[in-house]
């Protein structure tokens, strides 16, 4: 991996100032590992009406940035590009200030501090529509408001439009010391919950420190033993079957599937859709969710954030040029909470 960063470096450094109008991006011509990923100059984007052009000062990693980058599962190509990426520039969570808003928008100006989702993020510049931009929370620098949007709208979303989840329940979070994990055991906690956090031996000390009332090693507890059962479980990639989470289930309990880890390559939701299929004949329900990008759940989070409830955990911050760095730590689950990357 070095010997990537070398040559991307050597690329830049090459190319000497930037050509008027464009920016520096971490680009992919085709699908595939963090190989495919290089720094190259590119055209700043140009803004619709209803669009905000943001000068990047911080974009986050995710789950779902690997599945575009990788093209995987093969379902999601139809939308994004059979043989390439229709967006060549990866990234989606974004901090930075406005440059540039369009004739229709009226809720920011140039120079605001926004954080939000933005197709592109990795990049000097990326547009983002107005919709899914809020003011950058007071006291975060950009690093850590660039690691909340799309991880924390999802535990947001989970545990409340979904989860139904209420104050004195009993809550599990599998995958607790990960993205949407560290933000979903903060949020249960916001919300009343008695919270229980599943992670790996290292990683139990992170999901402590975010909030966890109990916590379990996967690799020696078992969540479905019977000792304990939960009003409302987040399964967060761990792709256990679906009858051990029925097993951890209080009778009515709900049990919601966040992703698609584990679900193949193909369409990625076999999982998910037995678990549809299976909560139609049981009285626990066994829901999924595709997460929403809104800025009404921005605003909601920022207030939680600024009220001390809820704070970024991030891992590690990686410049623009080491990106692939990043995605290769990301991919080998060595990521504890959130990667920044700095441009």
């Amino acid at each position: 991996m070095g010997g990537n960063r070398q040559d991307i470096a050597q690329a830049v450094e090459a190319d000497g100032p930037a050509p008027e109008g464009t920016m520096r991006a971490v680009v992919q011509d085709t699908y595939g590992s963090a190989d495919v990923l290089r720094l190259a100059w590119r055209a700043r984007p140009e803004i619709g009406e209803h669009e905000v052009l943001v000068h990047v000062h911080a974009a986050g990693l995710d789950r779902g940035t690997w599945h575009l980058m990788a093209g995987q599962p093969y379902l999601m190509r139809l939308g994004f590009g059979l043989r390439r990426p229709r967006n060549p520039v990866p990234g989606r969570d974004v901090a930075g200030t406005v440059a540039e808003v369009g004739s229709a928008v009226t809720g920011f100006a140039v120079g605001d501090e926004v954080f939000g989702v933005a197709p592109g993020s990795f990049a000097e510049y990326a547009v983002a529509p107005e919709g899914k931009l809020a003011r950058k929370p007071a006291g975060l620098f950009f690093e850590q408001a660039a690691v909340v949007p799309i991880s924390a709208m999802t535990a947001l979303q989970g545990l409340t439009d979904i989860g139904k989840v209420q104050a004195g329940q009993k809550v599990l979070v599998i995958g607790a010391s990960g993205g949407v994990g560290t933000y979903a055991v903060q949020l249960a906690k916001a919300f009343g919950a008695e919270v229980t956090g599943v992670a790996s031996t290292a990683k139990l000390d992170l999901v402590r420190s975010v909030g966890a009332d109990h916590v379990l090693d996967y690799t020696r507890d078992d969540f479905a033993d019977g000792s304990q059962r939960y009003d409302l479980i987040l399964d967060i990639g761990g792709n256990p079957a679906l009858s051990r989470l029925r097993r951890a289930l209080t009778p009515r309990g709900t049990a919601v599937i966040v992703g698609g880890e584990g679900g193949g390559n193909w369409t990625g939701v076999g999982r998910q859709l037995r678990a549809v299929v299976l909560s139609m004949f049981v009285r626990q329900r066994l829901a999924i969710f595709v997460s929403k990008e809104r800025a009404s759940d921005l605003a909601r989070l920022v207030g939680l954030i600024e009220a001390g409830k809820v704070t970024p955990s991030i891992d590690r911050t990686y410049p623009l040029d080491q990106a692939p760095a990043a995605m290769l730590r990301l991919v080998a689950g060595e990521v504890r909470g959130k990667v920044a990357i700095s441009i």
